[in-house]
C-alpha cells in the first residue's frame, strides 16, 4: 500500500507470529532483489487495541512513528471490521483512525516539544532551535512519535535536500537521529519535502506533516491547521486544542501477495 507515495509491504502476523529482525527488514525493503518499500509494517495481536503495527525502516532501525502507514493499517483494519473507528498500539503510543469520505483521519497523538523530548544533545528553545547546517537553520523541532527538525525556508524546492538531509539525519546534535523538512508557507498551505530518518527522501511522511503545522503554528505563520503540499500529494493537518494533532489523506491499495521466509 501506499499513502501520497510512501510506500509499505504490510505483513499480517497476527495469527503467523511471524520473526522480524533487521536483517530481514533490509531484504524485503530492497527494491532491487525484493518487493521494495520505505517502511516494513508488521501487523500484530494487542491485548489493548484492534492491532500492534510495528515499523521498520529500510536500513533496519526500528521506529515508533507513521503517519501515512498508520492510515494504510487504519483502512485495512475499518475495511476488515466494518467499524466505525479503530485503535492503533505503535511503539510511540496508542493512535486511533476513522474513515473521512474516501479518506482516512487518524489522530497521531501528542506533539511533544520540550529538547528532552525530541530530544536534543542540550537544552534549546525548539520554536528556533540555536543549529545551524550549511543554508539551513534555526529549525522548530517536534516529536510526533519520532523527532522532526522542520526548517522554514522562502522556497522549499530550492534546497539541496539530497546534499543536506542525511547529514542533518546524523548530526550528533539529534542523538536518536531526525526526520528533517524543508518547508515555505504560503496562503495557508504548507509546501513541505522530506528526508525521512532511515529512508532518505521519501514523496511523503504523515508524522513530518504534523510536525510542520505544529512548527509553523508556533512559529506564527498558521493558525492551528493546514494544508501540507508533498510530493506525493496533498494531507489536512490540524493540531487540536488537546495537543494532539489530526491527520486527513488518502490511502491506496497496490497488490497482494505472498513471500516465502
Amino acid at each position: 500500500m501506499h499513502g501520497l507515495g510512501n510506500d509499505f509491504i504490510i505483513l499480517d502476523a497476527r495469527e503467523s507470529g511471524l520473526e522480524m529482525n533487521a536483517a530481514r527488514a533490509v531484504k524485503l525493503a530492497n527494491r532491487q532483489r525484493g518487493v521494495g518499500c520505505d517502511q516494513l509494517i508488521v501487523m500484530r495481536t494487542s491485548e489493548n487495541s484492534d492491532v500492534f503495527m510495528e515499523i521498520w525502516n529500510t536500513d533496519g532501525s526500528r521506529v515508533g512513528a507513521c503517519g501515512n502507514a498508520t492510515r494504510c493499517v487504519g483502512r485495512l483494519l475499518l475495511d476488515e471490521t466494518g467499524a466505525n473507528s479503530v485503535s492503533i498500539q505503535t511503539d510511540a503510543g496508542d493512535l486511533s483512525a476513522v474513515a473521512a469520505g474516501s479518506d482516512i483521519s487518524v489522530n497521531m497523538g501528542h506533539a511533544a516539544t520540550g529538547w528532552q523530548e525530541i530530544p536534543l544533545v542540550r537544552k534549546a528553545d525548539t520554536v528556533a532551535v540555536d543549529y545551524t547546517k550549511g543554508p539551513l537553520s534555526a529549525p522548530g523541532c517536534v516529536n510526533m512519535g519520532n523527532p522532526h527538525a522542520v526548517f522554514i525556508v522562502d522556497d522549499a524546492d530550492a534546497v539541496d535536500l539530497e546534499r543536506w538531509g542525511g547529514e542533518i539525519e546524523t548530526d550528533p546534535f539529534f542523538p536518536e537521529r531526525a526526520n528533517v523538512s524543508v518547508v515555505s508557507i504560503s496562503n495557508g498551505i504548507i509546501r513541505q519535502r522530506v528526508w525521512e530518518r532511515g529512508a532518505g527522501i521519501t514523496e511523503a511522511c504523515g508524522s513530518a506533516a504534523c510536525a510542520s503545522v505544529v512548527a509553523a503554528t508556533r512559529r506564527g505563520l498558521i493558525n492551528h491547521k493546514a494544508t501540507v503540499r508533498l510530493d506525493g500529494g496533498d494531507l489536512q493537518v490540524e493540531w487540536l486544542a488537546d495537543g494532539s494533532v489530526q491527520m486527513t489523506g488518502p490511502t491506496t491499495f497496490v497488490f497482494s501477495g505472498e513471500v516465502a521466509l
